[in-house]
């Protein structure tokens, strides 16, 4: 099987659950300034949550480039990655609705965190399917912001249930780790083309 389905899907509900986001957001009773306050810490959750699926979006992308053949493997693995994705909208507004309270800041955690493993795993399928000498075994290397990012979400889980400021800082700042995209596999994959 080709990978042209594999993306398409993917790319349709990671376009959907963004959707779902933005569709979760209440417009303000009011028609000043003031009437935005409630809105702040949803907004807030909101942001985060899209910059999150953007990058997956970008490096699922960008990963992909790599694959020549997908197998069931792959195709298991993916969908494992969409399933944790497609909770992002859930806990986001969980978060915000809430003020960010430290359960559902917790539980926004788990999501990335598992979204996180689950990404690692449709890595090691590809790696699996492809070889180690594959593109994206060279281009990904000892992959040390993921296994870096795992931790910390890991570690913000905990911290949640002791100051949910710190925890949202720690997700803001794996978001922000990312939000350049691996620019490994694009390089690598331009020159392969030559």
């Amino acid at each position: 099987m080709n990978k042209t389905r594999l993306e398409a899907f993917s790319d349709g509900v990671i376009a959907i659950l963004i959707t779902i986001m933005v569709l979760g957001l209440q417009v303000p009773r009011g028609i000043d300034f003031v009437s935005l306050k409630p809105l702040i810490p949803v907004f807030f959750s909101y942001v985060l949550s899209f910059a999150y699926l953007a990058i997956y979006w970008n490096n699922h992308h960008h990963m992909l480039h790599t694959v020549k053949k997908v197998g069931g493997g792959i195709l298991w693995a993916n969908l494992n990655l969409l399933f944790w994705l497609s909770l992002v909208p859930f806990v986001t507004a969980w978060m915000g609705e809430n003020d960010f309270a430290p359960i559902p800041v917790a539980m926004y955690g788990v999501v990335l965190l598992m979204a996180a493993v689950a990404y690692y795993v449709l890595q090691i399928m590809i790696l699996r399917k492809h070889g180690k000498d594959s593109l994206l075994s060279r281009a990904i290397g000892r992959d040390y912001k993921g296994k870096a990012s795992i931790i910390l979400y890991a570690g913000s889980i905990v911290i949640a249930f002791f100051n949910q400021w710190v925890a949202c800082g720690i997700y803001a700042l794996v978001a922000f780790m990312w939000i350049i995209p691996d620019m490994r596999i694009e390089r690598l994959f331009e020159e392969n083309q030559e």
